[in-house]
This record gives C-alpha cells, sequence and structure tokens, in this order.
C-alpha cells in the first residue's frame, strides 16, 4: 500500500459559507483511518458536527463505528470507481490496468482527486491554508476525449489529466466530468464502449419520466458532443451566490445505516425508515416520497437503488431528503430481479406486492400505496413514447427496453390472486397480469 500520506486536513464549507475552515485531522492508524477535530474549530460559535452519529462535536480521537475502517461520512466525499480509475491512469499511465486500487491508500484518493467533491468538505495537506485543486475550463470534447483513453488504458496527456481529474471526486463507476455555468453546475455522464444500448438517453428517459410521476429529481438534460450523448444532471449540493459559490452538507443512506461497501446486502428500505421518523424533516411527507422511489425504481427496473444511490442533507441538527439521482434501467436477462437494498424483511423481490407489503413502514395505508403504485404505471405508459421521441431513442431500444427492464411481467406477479382486494388495479391486471380472468 502506498503510504504518501499518513495524515490530512479536513476542511468544511459551513452552512451559508462561501468559503471553507478546517475542521480537523484525519490519520492513518494501521490498517484504519480516525478523525479528530481541531481546537480552533471546537471553539466556533458556528461549528457543526460534520455527521453528529459518527464524528460528534467533542475533543480527542473519535472511535470508529463497528465494522468501519474510515467515517462513513468522510467516506462519502471520496472518489469512487470511476475517479480511481482516473487517478491510476494519472500516476501509473499505461501500466494502469493491472495496478491494484488498493495500490493507493484512501488518503491518496482523498488528496489525488479534485476538490469540487459532492457535499461540503474537501481535504488539504495544510491546516491553515487551503489551495483548491480544480480543472482550467475544459470544453466538453477534451472531457469525451480524455474518458475515452482511460476506458482504454491509454496515458493522458497532462492537459487531459488535469480536465479530467476535476471531477474524480464524484462517485459512481461510470465515466463522468464535472461542468459549470455562471449560475449552474453539472455533472456530466458519457456512454461507454460496452453499452449495448444508449445508456445515457436511458438515464435520460428514467429521470425525466420520474419526474412526471411525480419524485423528485434532480434536473437533467441531453447533449450532444464529439457525436456523442452526453447527459447532464444539475447539482443540488451547490448553491451560487453574489459572494460565491455555498456548499450543502450530503450524508449517504450508507453512512446513515452505518455501512460500508462491504457491508452494504444488509442496507435495508425498513432500516432507513425508521432513521426518516427520528431524524429528518418533514418525516411523513419524506418516507411518502422513499416509498414512491422504490416503487418507480422496480417498475422501471432500476436495480442499482444501492445505499450510496440515496442520500440526506444535513443542516448539523437535521436531516432532508436530497432530489432522487441515478435512477437507471438496468441490463437484464430473463424476468425474476431483486432490488440492491432489501425492502421489507429479507425480501427485496422487485415486484408491486413487495411494495405493498412495506407500505406500513413508510406511514401508508393499503389504499395511498396502491394509489401511488397505479399513478406511476399509468404515468409510465402515458409519457414513454413522448420521452422516448424527447430523447431521439431509436426503435430498437425502446423495444428491448418496454416489457424488460421496463414494466417487465415479474414487476406485477402475484398480483392474479389479490388484485380483487385493490380495485384501483383492476385495469392495471388487465393490461399486464397473464391470466387475468
Amino acid at each position: 500500500m502506498n503510504s504518501e500520506y499518513n495524515e490530512l486536513y479536513v476542511w468544511i464549507w459551513l452552512p451559508g459559507a462561501t468559503e471553507p475552515v478546517v475542521a480537523g485531522k484525519l490519520m492513518a492508524v494501521g490498517p484504519t483511518y480516525v478523525f479528530n477535530y481541531g481546537k480552533s474549530y471546537l471553539q466556533r460559535d458556528n461549528a457543526i458536527a460534520i455527521y453528529d452519529a459518527e464524528l460528534p462535536l467533542r475533543q480527542g480521537q473519535l472511535p470508529l463505528l463497528p465494522g468501519l475502517f474510515i467515517p462513513g461520512c468522510l467516506r462519502d466525499a471520496a472518489p469512487d470507481a470511476w475517479g480511481r480509475r482516473v487517478i491510476l491512469n494519472k500516476k501509473f499511465g499505461s501500466k494502469a490496468p493491472g495496478i491494484d486500487p488498493a495500490t493507493l491508500n484512501e488518503l491518496s484518493y482523498f488528496i489525488e482527486s479534485g476538490s469540487d467533491r459532492i457535499g461540503a468538505l474537501d481535504f488539504q495537506l495544510s491546516p491553515t491554508q487551503y489551495e483548491p485543486r480544480y480543472a482550467s475550463g475544459a470544453h466538453i470534447e477534451e472531457l469525451i476525449e480524455a474518458t475515452e483513453l482511460v476506458e482504454r488504458g491509454i496515458p493522458l496527456t497532462a492537459e487531459l489529466a488535469q480536465a479530467l481529474q476535476h471531477g474524480t471526486s464524484i462517485g459512481g463507476a461510470r465515466p463522468k466530468a464535472l461542468i459549470e455555468s455562471d449560475s449552474k453546475k453539472f455533472i456530466a455522464k458519457f456512454s461507454t464502449s460496452t453499452d449495448i444500448y444508449s445508456v445515457v438517453k436511458v438515464e435520460y428517459i428514467a429521470m425525466r419520466l420520474a419526474g412526471l410521476a411525480g419524485l423528485d429529481v434532480a434536473p437533467v438534460s441531453l447533449e450532444r458532443a464529439s457525436g456523442k450523448d452526453v447527459l447532464l444532471v444539475e447539482r443540488f449540493d451547490r448553491k451560487v451566490t453574489v459572494n460565491g459559490w455555498q456548499r450543502k452538507s450530503i450524508v449517504s443512506a450508507l453512512t446513515l445505516l452505518s455501512l460500508d461497501e462491504m457491508m452494504a446486502r444488509y442496507a435495508s428500505y425498513e432500516m432507513l425508515a425508521e432513521l426518516v421518523r427520528t431524524k429528518f424533516r418533514n418525516a411523513q411527507k419524506t418516507l411518502r416520497e422513499l416509498f414512491s422511489r422504490i416503487v418507480f425504481n422496480i417498475l422501471i427496473g432500476n436495480t442499482d437503488d444501492h445505499a450510496r444511490n440515496h442520500a440526506a442533507f444535513w443542516d448539523g441538527q437535521m436531516m432532508t431528503l436530497t432530489p432522487a439521482y441515478d435512477i437507471c434501467p438496468q441490463g437484464r436477462h430473463g424476468q425474476t430481479a431483486t432490488q440492491a437494498m432489501l425492502i421489507t424483511g429479507e425480501d427485496r423481490s422487485s415486484r408491486i406486492t413487495t411494495c405493498k407489503a412495506s407500505a406500513p413502514q413508510f406511514l401508508l395505508s393499503e389504499d395511498e400505496a396502491v394509489d401511488i403504485i397505479v399513478r406511476q404505471i399509468e404515468c409510465i405508459e402515458q409519457n414513454w413514447h413522448i420521452i422516448c421521441d424527447e430523447a431521439s431513442l431509436s426503435e430498437v431500444d425502446r423495444n428491448v427496453l418496454w416489457g424488460n427492464q421496463i414494466l417487465n411481467p415479474y414487476v406485477f406477479e402475484g398480483l392474479e390472486k389479490s388484485h380483487r382486494a385493490w380495485p384501483q388495479m383492476e385495469e392495471v391486471c388487465r393490461r399486464w397480469v397473464s391470466g387475468y380472468d
């Protein structure tokens, strides 16, 4: 393991601030990383805990939660698979494809990644001087060229490496970069050479349908550059003011559930709903929104709803659910499917009947749950071709997706015996459930 960095300093943008302050030090201790707040930060009148369940405002080295090797609220700000590939390409060139990502320690990934990371944190080698790691304004065509080279394992030029570094701190496995205008910031997502259909267009369609279905989603737009489709997702963790950019603190659901990637399979919507009831503002509205997102993910075949793909704003006191993001139908063979997170008990099956069984934990009556389900199905059916036309999705891709990822028959399995108890489902059953009498 690379031991180039053994400690670094965590800087934070406090609520309403446009400049960061140093919050404390993160240190490597054997195979783990531990944090302690700085004395000057603890003395601030406006100091907030980075996340109080993990890093409460108190002196001394703060113990890790059981099973974690690094505080989850700090790991949330680290680069994921794509960002790490870019960093390895920059450091190892043509040898990068054969390099184990664990060659670099977590502190190295923090320092080698860009500063405009998700949330309100950044990482520096100095406790007194903040020096952001930003790229010069690169054109989107240059970013596309850079991502293609990384995919092919070809070393980047110094200029392209600098351009792409800006987005290395953004999570996820697919190629992406950061771009901005005078008043907005965006995550740009690119296609890959291994896509068997237009994943960029399909994510755009899913996000647009989610908004039409009443979900709170990040605004998206579809652009074209260098002959390729680019999805632009507006960032909701930034706010422009006359004095500069403010940053909003964000905590992933994985961190809220006190889990890391190795334990992600235990993540449960049921446990997340319990947290919403105690730590979130507008709990009842939030529970309805969360239930609606589960239903929509199942209906459009997004089985990649893992706990890093859910998050909450943190203001130092309470949580607020962020807009939905990363809603994209996943490749599918056959009918049976499961969601990445458990829905109720040990059941994660991608079916409407599973959603119905989970409704009480979201403080929804059966009628309320069925109404959400029916409205979403009708919205997808009514708007599918309209949004596909908007995205210029080919007829071939539409045929691949419809009835497979989108409204797969497995979604409706089990309704044959229960539709008479759900009057609102009568017409849905008539259209989708085989053997309906």
